[in-house]
């Protein structure tokens, strides 16, 4: 028989195990679950968040999983959707760029869902938390969809299949069926993140986790799915317009790596963490801008602004005439001009810089007609190892203040320490939870392997 990309991941899925995980992989985990569980609470209470709880909230089962927040318990993949949402919506969780960028931790929701349904123990939930990074990071590796007019949760689906089939422990022919299940049906839409920016833009990968979810189930019930999914002659290589090429051969273990971040599943070692709520791109262009504001007293005296970038960012969030009129949250956040802009004039950028009353600002949108974005083909050429931005600043007496920054903090290169994690964790859920109780889901994060369950996690998530 022809090994297929599906039988490889299949393999490697089901012979993955928390002992092959080297202890830096074992404590980022934890660092992403602290961080996505503080995006998750943090955005509760958004509007796509609220909708994707009521709906979840319709449904009930007894071997379910918890949505957040609340003590209800939903069908695993309804839970997975609604999670995701609440950890994507804010763009504010962990980044991977590559050919094709993600945001990995967008799998969590999943790998939580299925954990609880069936009571993992953390050691299980940890295992495939890293199963899943290495699969999405590794299929952004092998080809860019964007460019072709998917988005990037389409890789997802097969990255939180093959997290789910791990947890259920399925043998390498029901996860293979998961993948292919999942691949069938997981083709998602560029549309979702151009021109005026929906809620489907925050939602869409935790569309792709449910749909992970649901894939692995039916696969452990013996449902069967099309081969060969990738290499078929109307499979993903052909339909999406994308070659994988050898990227099967990458789902190997490795004991004897040179460093922990070419290790066994330690893709997650590779990827940022985002220290400002905005599109990944700009981290540098807000590190920048922040870094003037300290240098300028009067904000009158700024006649224009200029941010050099690498083409990615320039396509993604720095082309379209909205972008220079933000009227949604997801087009603000997906605005180079306009985060650049606010981080000058407010000397922030936090959530409320992403509230209507601001992004709408009459005096902002006037600003921005003076905020120009050009592509620098140095920086370019740096991409994706560095993420830079150059910030120009142009005063009324004829003076430039420039900023470079190549690797925002965060970035992979320039990782946050544990302290700033629990800090960004605090500073989203507090308002809701209190100190005692956010300090203590963090403390039962730190201590997520020696955790029989996820129970007492979740049950420590509920807003009262």
């Amino acid at each position: 028989m022809v090994t297929t990309l599906a039988h490889q991941l299949a393999k490697y899925g089901c012979e993955l195990k928390f002992e092959d995980l080297s202890k830096e992989v074992v404590h980022e985990v934890k660092r992403r679950v602290i961080d996505s569980l503080g995006c998750a609470l943090g955005a509760w209470n958004e509007e796509p968040c609220s909708i994707a709880r009521k709906v979840a909230s319709e449904f009930s089962a007894n071997r379910g999983s918890t949505i957040i927040g609340t003590l209800h318990k939903a069908p695993p993949d309804w839970g997975a959707f609604a999670n995701g949402c609440c950890i994507r919506y804010f763009d504010y969780n962990d980044t991977y760029l590559s050919k094709e960028p993600a945001h990995p931790s967008d799998n969590i929701s999943a790998a939580f869902a299925i954990a609880e349904s069936l009571g993992s123990s953390g050691r299980e939930l940890i295992t495939a938390i890293a199963l899943a990074y290495e699969v999405q990071c590794r299929l952004c590796d092998a080809a860019s969809i964007r460019a072709r007019g998917w988005d990037h949760p389409t890789y997802g689906d097969f990255s939180t299949a093959v997290a789910c089939a791990n947890l259920m422990k399925l043998d390498p022919e029901k996860t293979r069926h998961a993948v292919n299940i999942a691949g069938v049906a997981c083709a998602a839409m560029r549309q979702a993140r151009v021109g005026e920016l929906s809620h489907w833009k925050g939602v869409a990968f935790a569309n792709a986790a449910r749909h992970g979810v649901y894939s692995a189930l039916l696969a452990r019930a013996g449902m069967t799915g099309p081969a060969p999914i990738f290499e078929g002659q109307m499979g993903f290589e052909k339909q999406l317009g994308v070659a994988l090429g050898n990227v099967g051969e990458k789902f190997v273990k490795r004991p004897d790596a040179n460093s922990p971040n070419e290790g066994t599943a330690a893709m997650i070692l590779n990827t940022s963490i985002k220290f400002w709520p905005a599109e990944y791109h700009s981290q540098s262009a807000i590190e920048a801008a922040l870094f003037l504001r300290k240098a300028i007293i009067d904000l009158a005296q700024v006649k224009g602004m200029t941010i050099e970038s690498h083409d990615a960012s320039v396509d993604i969030i720095g082309n379209e005439p909205e972008k220079w009129k933000p009227e949604t949250r997801e087009t603000a956040d997906h605005s180079l001009p306009y985060i650049a802009a606010i981080a000058l004039i407010d000397g922030e950028v936090k959530e409320k810089q992403f509230q209507p009353k601001r992004f709408t600002d009459p005096a902002i949108w006037k600003f921005l007609e003076n905020v120009k974005v050009e592509r620098n083909a140095e920086l370019s050429g740096m991409y994706p190892s560095a993420v830079a931005n150059i910030v120009h600043v142009d005063l009324a007496d004829g003076k430039r203040l420039t900023k470079r920054v190549d690797y925002p903090l965060g970035h992979a290169k320039n990782p946050l320490k544990d302290s700033e994690v629990e800090g960004k964790f605090r500073a989203l859920v507090e308002p809701k939870l209190g100190s005692e109780r956010a300090q203590k889901i963090v403390d039962l994060v730190w201590k997520l392997d020696d955790a029989k369950n996820v129970d007492g996690l979740m049950l420590a998530l509920v807003i009262k």
